[in-house]
């Protein structure tokens, strides 16, 4: 019994993201005038999942204590670089999507040096980091344009059997085979360590640099298959600097609506999966209930700050740091 109570205490970030998420679905299914369809749950689902993979990328490096302020840059680089090199016969697409997927990678671990061997402050650096993807992208896009295989845009942005969203299952493949084994070995154990107390961990003898090293890795590859899920949505590449930075921020807040704590050592990269999930919701909910322009960003804050404020209830109890690593 200890144990399921453990479990739910751990997973109290996740749970409330899916709740979330969930009730937000139900209430935006029920005022939809198409109701429940497979298309409907399509276009959802294609929205919900590139803002998922950004996420994904941003709670790794929140886990470790950190902020990342690049990977909406690093999507727009990816999403420049792939409308470039992601086209043509089978063979030049998959080279293409392995050349998107390391530049990726050549992001993260970037960030990765300037923080743990330069010693740089995260946010101070991501900002740098982030100019400097923007300003490739722009050499690469200019003006927008470019294109896509367009097969293999269409199968992993349609759907499976007519009904389930491919969109879903690839991000469901990436979390099995990416997050899940990463989490449980011992570097994602050591990025862990690194955001709860990485004092403590070094003292203890745990691999901080090479757990915080690879939290960078794998942060830079989500953003790049964030990138790469952009170009499959739209068939093309652009260098929008706003795009960037409104990622980043959605990527922000999706991180605390799922349960990350931004003081690292506590979340899941499934949590920040569902609050995307979440966060994309509503601004669906926005659209179905028709809602001014204006007045959208005033109702996506208020929600946000509820759903966070939720999430806080459990910290203000905390008398200790220690306490909450329980």
């Amino acid at each position: 019994m200890r144990e399921w109570r453990f479990w739910l205490a751990e997973q109290r970030g996740t749970l409330m993201a899916v709740g979330i998420f969930a009730t937000m679905f139900l209430i935006y299914i029920s005022n939809h005038p198409a109701g429940l369809t497979a298309n409907v749950v399509q276009t959802a689902a294609n929205k919900g999942v590139l803002l998922a993979f950004v996420a994904m990328a941003q709670a790794l490096i929140v886990i470790t204590a950190g902020i990342d302020l690049s990977v909406g840059m690093t999507l727009v680089l990816t999403n420049c670089l792939a409308s470039w090199i992601v086209v043509g016969a089978p063979l030049p697409t998959a080279l293409g999507v392995a050349g998107v997927l390391l530049t990726g990678l050549a992001c993260g671990a970037l960030n990765g040096l300037l923080v743990i061997v330069g010693r740089l402050q995260p946010i101070v650096a991501t900002i740098a980091t982030g100019a400097i993807f923007f300003g490739i992208a722009l050499l690469l896009r200019p003006f927008p344009g470019g294109s896509v295989n367009e097969d293999l845009a269409d199968a992993l942005t349609g759907k499976i059997f007519g009904v389930v969203p491919a969109s879903l299952v690839a991000l469901g493949a990436v979390i099995l085979f990416v997050w899940i084994p990463f989490r449980r070995s011992a570097l994602g154990r050591a990025a862990y360590a690194a955001g709860s107390s990485e004092a403590a961990a070094y003292m203890s003898g745990v691999p901080i640099r090479r757990g915080k090293f690879a939290a960078y890795l794998f942060s830079g590859l989500f953003a790049a298959m964030g990138g790469l899920f952009l170009t499959f949505f739209t068939y093309t590449g652009e260098a929008a600097y706003a795009s960037g930075n409104a990622y980043t921020l959605f990527a922000i807040a999706s991180v605390v609506l799922g349960g990350v704590s931004l003081y690292g050592g506590r979340g899941s990269a499934i949590g920040a999966v569902f609050g995307a999930l979440a966060f994309r919701t509503i601004g669906d909910l926005l659209f179905v209930f028709d809602f001014e322009p204006l007045w959208q960003p005033l109702f996506q804050g208020v929600v946000l700050l509820l759903a966070v404020s939720l999430g806080a209830l459990a910290l203000v109890q905390v008398k200790n740091r220690l306490e909450w690593f329980r």
